[in-house]
């Protein structure tokens, strides 16, 4: 029985290890499709590519992989962009031959996952994930042990959660993946993240806009896992029993022997009788076999369970919030935090400061040096004080 395992990575390096990783391993029925936008597979001094018909693809030579995987190709797929792929894959979507840049793929990448085996609902969002710059693994192996090593060496090398990305995708307003919408633009993408960043948004008139903090929940629950354990054969097996046993055979010999001599009188009539007969009959032994079952022996089948207590380790995210003051003249006040989030990370990137108003009076002499500057202020015009209010005295002056 056959076996696909397939795995989503949003780095370059990341599946370019596991493809590497993999073929040490031994596993060479290996499929990939890289999303290319930003050239990640691609370096000027690549040896292994020389060879690839890197004039084919318009002067791109195709980098690590190119050595690694047979009949690496670049092709161009809709709604996703330029990809290079190799294996199966590669065949499904119409590549041919290493380097050879073609057009558009003559099919989509959701039907060539969904032909590999992969459940459509999935195929969707491993084809969002290429289009969002990621790339996929496919590797097709003979077993379930083998499958576990390959889910085991891709897991090694940071390979997506599929199932909590789909909902990550959802969340964000998406359905499926849309191979009308336009190719993968590099840089709309946050670094690393491979998600689109959101454009900056203005309040034009009057209101107000919300931005959220989101924070993850870490639910830990649990499954069956199915591990070893033990088959019993019933056989029955044939054992030769050799045994002795003393037999008695009967045999009858009929002899004539010559004898002379008068008869009695009673045996005169015995010997004339007509019709008197003898019968003698030879009797034999013969060895009986009988079998009865006995139990000697029974295998006994217990199946234990304990309970275990195990130390869960993973990450949760966090949104965060940082308000900047913006350059110029119109001074930004009132940070309030309004919920039960703590928010912090405030930034000032401004020259000027804000000043807070107390009921603390600094003296007579500040007063005074107060008044003699708020006069020169509304004589020039000038903010002496760089309190961004001209001809204004301090608050704490004002008592």
């Amino acid at each position: 029985m056959a076996f696909n395992v397939v795995g989503l990575f949003d780095n370059p390096r990341d599946a370019e290890g596991a493809a590497r990783a993999l073929r040490d391993a031994g596993f060479d029925n290996i499929s990939f499709v890289g999303n290319n936008a930003n050239n990640n597979y691609a370096t000027g001094d690549s040896e292994a590519a020389e060879g690839a018909g890197a004039g084919a693809t318009g002067g791109a030579v195709l980098g690590g992989l190119a050595g690694l995987l047979v009949g690496l190709g670049a092709l161009v797929i809709p709604g996703i962009g330029p990809v290079v792929a190799a294996g199966t894959l590669a065949t499904a979507l119409g590549s041919t031959a290493v380097g050879a840049g073609i057009g558009a793929a003559a099919g989509g990448l959701v039907g060539a996952l969904v032909g590999a085996g992969i459940p459509e609902e999935d195929a969707h969002v491993y084809a969002e994930g290429v289009r969002r710059g990621g790339s996929v693994l496919s590797v097709q192996v003979d077993s379930q042990d083998e499958a576990n090593r390959v889910a085991q060496i891709m897991s090694d090398y940071n390979v997506v959660d599929i199932d909590r990305r789909g909902q990550e995708y959802r969340q964000s307003g998406w359905s499926r993946f849309d191979d009308t919408a336009g190719p993968y633009d590099a840089s709309t993408t946050t670094h690393g993240s491979n998600v689109a960043a959101t454009p900056a948004r203005n309040i034009d008139q009057a209101g107000e806009m919300r931005v959220p903090v989101v924070e993850e929940e870490v639910r830990v629950g649990k499954r069956a896992v199915e591990g070893g354990g033990v088959r019993v054969v019933h056989r029955v097996e044939e054992t030769p029993v050799n045994e002795q046993v003393t037999l008695r055979d009967e045999k009858v010999t009929v002899d004539r022997r010559p004898v002379d001599r008068e008869l009695s009188s009673g045996e005169v009539d015995a010997a004339f009788r007509d019709g008197d007969v003898v019968e003698v009959r030879e009797r034999a032994e013969e060895a009986v076999v009988d079998k009865q079952a006995r139990v000697v022996e029974e295998v006994v089948i217990r199946k234990d369970a304990q309970e275990r207590t195990e130390n869960v380790q993973d990450t949760a995210r966090r949104t965060d919030v940082e308000v900047e003051k913006l350059q110029g003249t119109t001074r930004t006040s009132g940070y309030t935090e309004t919920g039960t989030t703590q928010t912090n990370g405030y930034r000032d990137t401004g020259t000027t400061s804000t000043m807070v108003a107390t009921n603390e009076d600094e003296g007579a002499i500040e007063r005074g040096v107060s008044k003699a500057e708020n006069a020169v202020e509304r004589g020039t015009g000038l903010d002496l004080d760089r309190d961004g209010d001209v001809g204004v005295r301090d608050p704490r002056n004002n008592i």
